[in-house]
C-alpha cells in the first residue's frame, strides 16, 4: 500500500531532514511540504491526504490548533497526524487530538521507521471491510455481562475501569456514570485495545487520552486521582518516558 503525507512545519532543516527519512520508506509516498498550519489547512480541500507530519510550535496556528480544527471540519475523515516537536511537554496534548503518534526532535531513523509501521497498520485495518451492518469497526466497543444481559460499551466514553473482588465498574464521560459488570479485571483487559488503554495498578486500566495530568506515582482523570503501583510501574514509564 501507498500512503499519501505532507510535511508541515516552519524549520527548513527539519523539512530537508524528513524528506530524507521519508525517502527511506517505501510505503510513504510525500506529496508536498508546507512552512505553515495555515498553507497546510486550505491544501485539505483539494488534495488527497492520508497523514501529516506535523511540527507544534509554529507561528500563527500551532499544530494543536491545526489538528483541533481538522477534527472539526473533517471529523473521522480526517487525516491522521504524526506530531513532531523539540518539546516534550507536548505529548500529552497530542493524545487528547487522537496523534497517531509523537516523535521527539531530532528525529532518529529508527523511532521514525517504528512510526510510520504504525500509520501502515493503521490504515491497513482501516480499509478492511466494517464486520456488521451498523458500519462500526469491531474496535469501537466491547461487550461487558450486566445483570442478566450483554451490553455495549464504547471505548470512546471510558475513562477508566475500577477492579473489585467479583465484578468491575466501568466509568464513563459525562452524565453517563459507571457500569457495573460481572467481569474479573484479567478479562477486561484483554477486551480493551493496548494502544488506547493501560493497566496501572491492579485495581485500575485507565484510558489513555483521558488523562489530565500525571506525576511518577499517580494519575489524574477528571477529580479522581489513581495511583500507579510498583508492579506496572515499569510498563506504565516505558509508555509515559517523554513526558516524566
Amino acid at each position: 500500500m501507498s500512503i499519501n503525507c505532507i510535511i508541515v512545519d516552519d524549520d527548513e532543516f527539519a523539512i530537508t531532514h524528513l524528506r530524507v527519512l521519508i525517502s527511506q520508506i517505501p510505503f510513504l509516498n510525500l506529496i508536498t511540504y508546507y512552512q505553515s498550519a495555515a498553507q497546510a489547512l486550505s491544501a485539505m480541500e483539494t488534495q488527497d491526504i492520508q497523514l501529516i507530519f506535523m511540527d507544534i510550535d509554529m507561528p500563527e496556528m500551532s499544530g494543536m490548533e491545526f489538528a483541533r480544527m481538522l477534527q472539526a471540519t473533517h471529523g473521522a475523515n480526517a487525516p491522521r497526524i504524526i506530531f513532531i516537536s523539540g518539546y516534550e511537554r507536548f505529548a500529552l496534548e497530542g493524545y487528547k487530538v487522537n496523534a497517531l503518534d509523537y516523535l521527539l526532535k531530532p528525529v532518529v531513523y529508527e523511532e521514525f521507521l517504528k512510526s510510520a509501521y504504525k500509520a501502515k497498520t493503521y490504515f491497513t485495518e482501516k480499509e478492511k471491510p466494517a464486520a456488521h451492518a451498523e458500519n462500526y469497526l469491531p474496535n469501537e466497543f466491547i461487550f461487558l455481562k450486566v445483570e442478566y444481559e450483554m451490553v455495549r460499551i464504547y471505548l470512546k466514553d471510558i475513562l477508566y475501569v475500577e477492579g473489585f473482588k467479583d465484578y468491575v465498574k466501568v466509568y464513563l464521560t459525562g452524565d453517563l456514570g459507571y457500569v457495573k459488570a460481572l467481569a474479573t479485571m484479567k478479562a477486561v483487559e484483554e477486551k480493551l485495545p493496548a494502544n488506547g488503554f493501560i493497566r496501572v495498578h491492579r485495581s485500575f486500566i485507565i484510558s489513555i487520552d483521558k488523562i489530565d495530568s500525571l506525576t511518577k506515582n499517580t494519575i489524574k482523570i477528571r477529580k479522581i486521582t489513581i495511583p500507579i503501583t510498583e508492579q506496572f510501574k515499569e510498563e506504565f514509564r516505558k509508555f509515559a518516558h517523554q513526558w516524566l
